[in-house]
């Protein structure tokens, strides 16, 4: 088969490689119709993922057709429509039978991991081996393990376009609004404009939010207005000398903003000091952002951290939390399992597009020109469609496949 392979920094490409088979009775082969590029493969990108090994196949996010089944998968048969959970839970453990499945207890041994954090999350697809090392989606064929509970039957009247971002971006966004608990006329700044942040600027309105802020530094800001109408912006790259996001969020809002989410991630340091400590491996993460976020908030505010952070960080503002009552909250990764079911409703009702973050269709071999293009933030491309051989024809009102 064909699929996208971790060659080293800022090297992916495209391969010839093993049709995965299924080893366990509750495995289920996944014939890919879909997958995506998302922020987080870009950590990869970069190498600032522990673990990556050579040839490893990435890609967390794909629907797709079943294919086979092990003996012991119950709820799905060959030609069934499925999305596919980014992580794989057992679905037995402690944690999985309260639907947390992202900390699954049965599908990750990595000890890195243990030293780290002390426990182990999950195993995710396509996200190293300090994650399990399973191969991902952005391929032809794909094992998912424990079938049952890493896959859902997706239904005729929802398209490829729409259901493949339950396997992780939606599910992502709408936790992280829960998470920081959003209110009926809260006030909410969201750090990134990416697929996370809009879709998380969508959620914070549907949950009855009265002014949401996003800030970022260039075209997506826009783009989150055009499909957002409600939505705020600050573009920090045109922030006067001498003032700074907090101070300008302050302008706007008085006393400071109910709720900030963090959808940016730690890897991108402002200031000539985070860039030499992070190059010198003195911290993994940079936290101008989070402290950006703390100042920002009200007294007693809520601050949330979905996007991806590794390690340590440097300079952390922990009096700030706690001489005015900030409850800080690592949001985690999703339990995809917990929302998926009660979003997939919502996009059956028409009260949920998650189109709104689909810019492109590509193909397949297109996928190492899309990793450069979204790591430069360039063409306007928010969220890629790949499609495979094996896809149906573009659904009414998504994009044509570009070629590169």
């Amino acid at each position: 088969m064909r699929a996208l392979t971790w060659q080293g920094k800022y090297d992916v490409r495209m391969s010839d490689s093993f049709k995965p088979r299924l080893i366990s009775d509750q495995d289920v082969i996944v014939k890919v119709t879909g997958s995506s590029v998302c922020g987080t493969d870009l950590h990869l990108y970069h190498g600032t993922v522990l673990q990556m090994q050579k040839d490893d196949i990435l890609g967390h996010e794909f629907c797709g057709k079943v294919d086979s089944v092990g003996r012991a998968v119950k709820t799905l048969k060959p030609g069934d429509r499925v999305v596919a959970s980014a992580c794989i839970a057992c679905g037995d453990c402690y944690y999985c039978k309260q639907k947390l499945t992202s900390v699954c207890e049965n599908s990750n041994i990595d000890e890195v991991q243990n030293y780290l954090y002390g426990h182990r999350t999950a195993g995710v697809l396509g996200l190293s081996h300090l994650n399990g090392g399973f191969a991902g989606g952005q391929a032809e064929y794909v094992r998912m393990p424990y079938g049952d509970t890493t896959l859902l039957k997706v239904p005729d009247d929802v398209p490829d376009e729409k259901a493949l971002f339950l396997s992780d971006v939606l599910c992502t966004a709408y936790h992280a609004v829960v998470r920081v608990d959003v209110q009926k006329g809260d006030t909410v700044a969201i750090w990134g404009l990416g697929p996370v942040g809009l879709l998380a600027a969508c959620f914070a309105f549907q949950k009855g939010a009265s002014r949401v802020i996003g800030i970022d530094n260039n075209w997506r800001l826009e783009y989150g207005k055009s499909r957002l109408p409600k939505l705020e912006t600050i573009n920090f790259s045109d922030i006067p000398s001498g003032s700074s996001v907090s101070t300008e969020l302050r302008k706007m809002v008085d006393k400071g903003v109910d709720r900030a989410i963090d959808c940016a991630a730690g890897e991108y340091p402002k200031g000539i000091g985070h860039k030499v400590e992070i190059g010198m491996g003195l911290e993994n993460d940079t936290s101008e952002i989070v402290n950006e976020m703390i100042l920002s908030a009200k007294k007693f505010g809520t601050v949330g951290v979905v996007s991806v952070y590794t390690g340590y960080t440097n300079h952390f503002n922990i009096g700030a939390i706690m001489e005015l009552g900030i409850r800080f909250i690592g949001v985690g990764v999703v339990p995809v399992q917990v929302y998926w079911e009660e979003l997939l409703q919502q996009i059956q009702a028409g009260t949920l597009d998650p189109t709104i973050i689909l810019t492109h269709r590509i193909d397949l071999e297109d996928v190492p020109k899309a990793y450069a293009i979204l790591d430069a933030r360039e063409e306007h491309m928010m969220k890629p469609f790949v499609q495979t051989k094996f896809s149906d024809p573009p659904a009414p009102g998504t994009p044509a496949l570009t070629r590169f």
